[in-house]
């Protein structure tokens, strides 16, 4: 949907990405897809890891604030992808990967892979039930670099403050940022892994110690 001078991404009644007509992205400084990015310092050209891409505001982002050596994104439906890439710039974007899968499914495949990233965003379990978000949060928090950053958006009524708890013992620093007063976009953002921690037990892995 073009609205004035913005083109919108909107699934089920949600603005999933904006993207400036005009080629102006300051109007987008006071929305979480900006403060993701200046929350914390990024290292110098980050590799990037997307989960969930709406309209590719977050990839047009990063390629204004910084210089990507590589941008990944999964995303998990083809008609999205699709549409980013006709209608929201995503085909004049250099340095793209893009996976089309579940995350549960490729955050498990790029760690076998030994892939790391200096800045991952997590955006597809914003409003999701906590056992599917939770455990995304943890896996992906085993693929952020020595120096990299780990930012995963949620709903203000949702289970950001516990997610922070879960990953506070494997980073050196987790803070928890409410975009603007009012706002629904919780920002829990997670800056330098610590060395040796190693992930809780899964609940199979927890009753298989227990046999």
């Amino acid at each position: 949907m073009d609205y004035r001078r913005e083109r919108r991404l909107i699934v089920a009644g949600d603005i999933l990405s904006v993207y400036p007509l005009d080629g102006d992205w300051s109007r987008v400084e006071g929305e979480y897809w900006w403060h993701a990015l200046t929350t914390l310092p990024l290292p110098p050209r980050p590799r990037a890891l997307l989960i969930g891409l709406g309209g590719g505001t977050q990839v047009h982002l990063l390629q204004r604030l910084t210089a990507p050596r590589l941008v990944t994104v999964i995303e998990r439906d083809p008609a999205i992808l699709r549409v980013a890439t006709a209608w929201f710039g995503l085909d004049r974007v250099r340095r793209l990967e893009c996976l089309c899968a579940d995350a549960t499914t490729a955050v498990p495949a790029l760690g076998r892979a030994r892939r790391r990233f200096d800045f991952i965003m997590e955006d597809a379990a914003y409003a999701d039930a906590p056992d599917r978000g939770r455990p995304l949060a943890l896996g992906l928090a085993s693929l952020v670099s020595s120096r990299g950053v780990l930012v995963v958006n949620r709903h203000r009524r949702s289970d950001g403050h516990e997610i922070a708890r879960l990953l506070r013992p494997r980073f050196e620093e987790v803070t928890v940022r409410y975009v603007r007063q009012g706002g629904e976009n919780l920002l829990v953002c997670c800056k330098h892994p610590r060395r040796g921690w190693e992930a809780p037990p899964t609940s199979a892995q927890a009753r298989g110690r227990r046999l």
